[in-house]
């Protein structure tokens, strides 16, 4: 038994010896994907205080539970920024990884403030536009659509701070718990709601206005990417502007495509030109043909029986 055993541990040894995209060296250690999920959960707490954890309202009203936590963000975020850049190789020394590590932490703690802000209005959006919402407190505890929407603002911080790894492992974290797919690169405004959600995929280069609504299904992607690297950086997805509302399975594709104003798109469309303000974009029904066995009647109820 230890010969095959032996003979695989072998075979593999050397696969990974030949692979270019495995660490081979020991200062070359991954992000850990529980500790990025905790930074997310840790951050939604402090977002939405007494939504998520047993903080009472004294801790709350002085500041003691946010100061607690923001601390603990800092420190584990700064750590697994650190090993981002040096597998990624984006510093030249442990030394220049670690002050680079502390000035993007701190950053994205000084950044919270303004994204709490930002999901007040999400949450309002989700709730002027969801008449089966009893209340902002059950879009906040139970709307996928909320808790995607968050993970990417977050996740774009360290988007736009060039970190590697990180904000993909976060907004992919939140895809695999609501099935909504927001690249962290994307630039999404105000008052931004998502219904229901499952299915929405919303490309790196998306631009979306402010008071933006869209429905399960929905696509903001790429026309091609057969190109693969060639077309990093590009723009490549839709611009979605001020108050538009995209209903369910529609698909919107490509760079020059501009959604204007005010338009409302609707369901299962296909759309690969811009399309003007306060447009409505309709497909139409297609026709039901009733094809009838010969000799049978109308009404009979076995006419499906054949």
């Amino acid at each position: 038994m230890n010969d095959f055993i032996k003979k695989a541990a072998g075979q593999m040894t050397e696969n990974y010896m030949n692979c270019d995209f495995l660490p081979k060296n020991q200062d070359k250690v991954m992000p850990d994907e529980k500790t990025i999920e905790k930074i997310i959960n840790d951050t939604r707490r402090v977002i939405f205080p007494g939504y998520f954890g047993d903080e009472n309202f004294s801790e709350t009203s002085t500041g003691v539970f946010e100061e607690g936590l923001l601390i603990n963000i800092y420190s584990s975020l700064k750590k697994q920024i650190k090993l981002a850049l040096l597998y990624r190789c984006q510093c030249n020394n442990t030394q220049e990884a670690e002050e680079l590590s502390a000035d993007i932490a701190k950053e994205f703690i000084e950044s919270l403030p303004n994204i709490q802000q930002m999901m007040f209005k999400d949450v309002e959006a989700g709730f002027a536009g969801d008449p089966a919402a009893k209340s902002k407190g059950e879009i906040i505890v139970s709307y996928p659509g909320l808790f995607a929407i968050f993970v990417y603002r977050i996740a774009n911080i360290l988007y736009k701070q060039n970190v590697p790894m990180l904000p993909r492992m976060m907004t992919e974290y939140a895809h695999g718990k609501t099935g909504i797919d927001i690249n962290s690169g994307a630039t999404i405004g105000e008052y931004f709601f998502i219904d229901h959600g499952t299915g929405v995929v919303i490309g790196e280069t998306t631009t979306i206005g402010n008071n933006v609504k869209i429905y399960q299904g929905v696509t903001l992607g790429a026309l091609s990417t057969r190109k693969g690297q060639a077309l990093a950086g590009t723009k490549r997805h839709p611009a979605i502007e001020d108050g538009v509302t995209i209903y369910s399975g529609s698909s919107i594709l490509g760079g020059d495509t501009v959604i204007g104003k005010g338009a409302i798109i609707g369901g299962n469309s296909f759309i690969t030109k811009s399309i003007p303000p306060y447009a409505k974009v309709m497909i139409k029904t297609p026709e039901h043909i009733l094809e009838m066995p010969k000799g049978t009647k109308e009404d009979d109820k076995k006419v499906w029986d054949f």
